[in-house]
């Protein structure tokens, strides 16, 4: 790495300290939305006056829609145990992303963001306290969850809730993914039922997108799916019920000997795994999508040098 490449992130990690630690502190802000200057207004939104509207909603549960922000208010929650693509850092670590993400709810949708960290991993007693602060919410965003436990978690909240909800390591991610693997296949000349795909990591995020691909007509036999321990292989033995479906009939065992000849590369695992060497094999015009974050599985400055046609 070059010492200008090195000044350029340390010059960008102080940047980011920065900016998060200037004051206010944090990212979101909860302000006032009714009137509040006058005697009368206080008396109306909280004693005796906000007694009535509780009425209301206790003879007509629908009703809090009407007389309280639940309908535009999402719970962006987490235990960090997955947080980007730095791991199990922990709730308090998360925070900073789960603001950010309150952030981008509200200016790119006017949506009003509770960020809440819970530090508990037991996915059954997390599900518990999910349902427990739900009435507060008109929807819920769950992130940054460790696979297995976040296919689990989705799957028994959105049978248990009546609010909506998803993962946006699983639906966000799978959703603009798959909108650009469209765009990039027909750049590429490619057909999406005719291209060899290998997908690395083998998380929720990587297990939903592919399931997506798959829908949009990408053939199973033509994809291979990476973990840590190598490529997903009929050999493998002790997989979670999710990998199982990606087991591919094959004795490759390493990435590098996966990508030789493939059309798309997924990474959705850590930073700089993919060498300038496993690019070079794959085959003519490929399509590189390195997910990893903050840090993607190979830099774009260096694919670019590696392969024009990337």
């Amino acid at each position: 790495m070059s010492s200008k490449t090195n000044r350029d992130e340390k010059n960008f990690n102080q940047a980011a300290l920065d900016y998060h630690k200037t004051e206010p502190k944090g990212k979101i802000e909860v302000i006032p939305s009714k009137p509040h200057s006058s005697q009368r207004d206080l008396s109306l939104a909280y004693s005796p006056g906000v007694a009535i509207p509780c009425l209301e909603i206790e003879k007509d549960p629908k009703t809090v829609y009407d007389y309280t922000g639940k309908g535009n208010l999402v719970a962006v929650i987490s235990n960090g145990t997955a947080v980007l693509g730095l791991g199990d850092i922990g709730a308090e670590a998360s925070k900073p992303v789960m603001e950010g993400k309150g952030l981008l709810f509200k200016i790119f949708a006017d949506i009003n963001v509770f960020d809440i960290e819970i530090d508990e991993k037991d996915p059954d007693k997390f599900i518990e306290i999910v349902k427990g602060i739900a009435p507060t919410f008109g929807g819920i965003n769950l992130e940054d969850i460790k696979a297995p436990e976040a296919f689990y978690i989705e799957q028994r909240l959105k049978e248990e809730l009546n609010i909506p909800l998803m993962h946006d390591d699983q639906h966000g991610t799978a959703i603009i993914s798959a909108a650009a693997l469209i765009n990039a296949l027909e750049i590429a000349g490619k057909k999406i039922d005719d291209v060899k795909m290998v997908v690395n990591g083998a998380g929720a995020a990587a297990i939903a997108c592919t399931k997506l691909y798959v829908e949009l007509g990408l053939k199973k036999e033509n994809i291979l799916m990476c973990d840590s321990k190598g490529v997903i292989n009929h050999k493998r033995e002790n997989l979670t019920p999710e990998k199982i479906d990606f087991v591919a009939q094959t004795d490759l065992e390493t990435l590098s000997d996966a990508l030789k000849g493939a059309d798309v590369f997924v990474g959705l695992s850590k930073g700089n795994v993919m060498t300038p060497e496993m690019l070079l094999s794959m085959a003519e015009n490929p399509i590189v999508f390195g997910l990893a974050n903050p840090n993607p599985e190979i830099e774009y400055d260096l694919a670019m040098e590696t392969r024009k046609d990337t």
